[in-house]
Parts: structure tokens; sequence; C-alpha cells
């Protein structure tokens, strides 16, 4: 396979994984609709910077720990299990006032929690290690560097496009919801679908396996 061949083969794919819906993208989502474009576009870098330290795992090998070890599976996916009911708790027991995006809001989320929310959700996620260990193996290449350099900078190229499809995806929600999270019946409406968004995610990781 020639070099151009062998790129558009793992851009393409990398691409589509990234636009097919997810949990990071719906969580991406729910934020840029419920406290706008700065703090999606926080989720989403927060989200990418999670799927870095996977990365960084799987380039040193240590990715395998987790497919391999069911008691360690186990232990990283119920923390992310509580932490993702935590938040859905918080979102339950809101008035509404996150999801006001008037300049002079006190209790508007910062985009800063919102980044690190995302880099938690995702580093909390052993699925996602399970993802790059799948993935970037068939793209390594006799003569192009050692396995782990190879595994290191495909992965960052994954996380690149990922940035580059969430932020994409986080510009869309942001101008299609922009008028109705004015609104302060909405606005609880919305915390009450984010609390169940988290709850649904929760169950889907709690259920999950690493095969």
């Amino acid at each position: 396979m020639s070099d151009l061949s062998f790129w558009l083969l793992f851009f393409s794919t990398a691409l589509a994984l990234n636009i097919a819906p997810g949990p990071d993208l719906l969580y991406i989502l729910t934020k840029t609709i419920a406290n706008g474009k700065r703090v999606g576009v926080a989720s989403a870098l927060g989200v990418c910077t999670g799927a870095l330290f996977h990365v960084g795992l799987a380039s040193l090998g240590l990715s395998a720990i987790l497919v391999s070890s069911a008691l360690a599976f186990s232990i990283v996916k119920y923390i992310g299990v509580g932490y993702l009911l935590y938040l859905a708790y918080k979102s339950f027991r809101s008035a509404g006032t996150s999801l006001n995006i008037t300049p002079a809001d006190k209790h508007k989320e910062s985009a800063w929690k919102a980044f690190k929310q995302g880099v938690l959700i995702d580093i909390l996620n052993p699925k996602v290690a399970i993802f790059f260990m799948a993935f970037l193996p068939q793209f390594i290449r006799d003569g192009h560097g050692t396995v782990p350099i190879q595994l290191l900078y495909l992965g960052l190229l994954v996380v690149a496009v990922a940035v580059v499809v969430e932020v994409t995806y986080v510009l869309l929600a942001f101008k299609l919801t922009k008028k109705i999270r004015s609104s302060k019946r909405v606005s609880v409406l919305l915390d009450r679908v984010i609390g169940t968004v988290f709850v649904a995610l929760g169950i889907k990781l709690a259920v999950s396996t690493s095969r």
C-alpha cells in the first residue's frame, strides 16, 4: 500500500469513527445546548484531552492491562459510573440556572469546569482504551518506526480529527439552539434532559464488558 493510500484510508476511517454519534459526542452536545458555545468547545477539548491519556497508555502497552484484567476494567468502569451518576444528580438538583446564558449570571457553568468533566469522563471510560487498542494496531507498518512511536502518533492524529469533528458539532448545535436557551422553562427542562443523559451513559458503561 502506498503512503497516499495508507493515509487516505487512515484519515477516512478516523473521520467516519468520529462523526458517528457516541457517548462522548452526546455529552458534548448536551453541554453545548445547555451552556453555549464556549462551554461546548471546552467540554470537547476536555474529552479529547482524556483521550490523549488513553493514547499514552496504548503506546506504552498499559491499555492491554485493562483489556486482559477483568478486575482493572471493573475498577475503572465503576469509578466512571459513579462519576456520571454524580453529574446526573447535580443536573437533577439544578433549578435551571446553569443554563442561563446571560453574562451576569454567576451560576453559569464555567468552561474550565466543563473541560475537567470531559477529561474525567473519558479517562474513566475503559472502553476508550479498548477502542485505541483495537483500532491503532491495524495501521502499524513495518519500517516506519517502533510500535510504541507509531501507536503514539497515530493516536494523536485520531484525537486531532476528533477535535475538528467535535468542535464542528458544537458550532452547529450552538447555532441551532441559540434562541431556545433564553427560556427559563426550557432551561429547567434541559437540565433534566442532561441528568437523564448522564444516567443513560452511566448505565451503558455499567453493563459494558472488556470484550
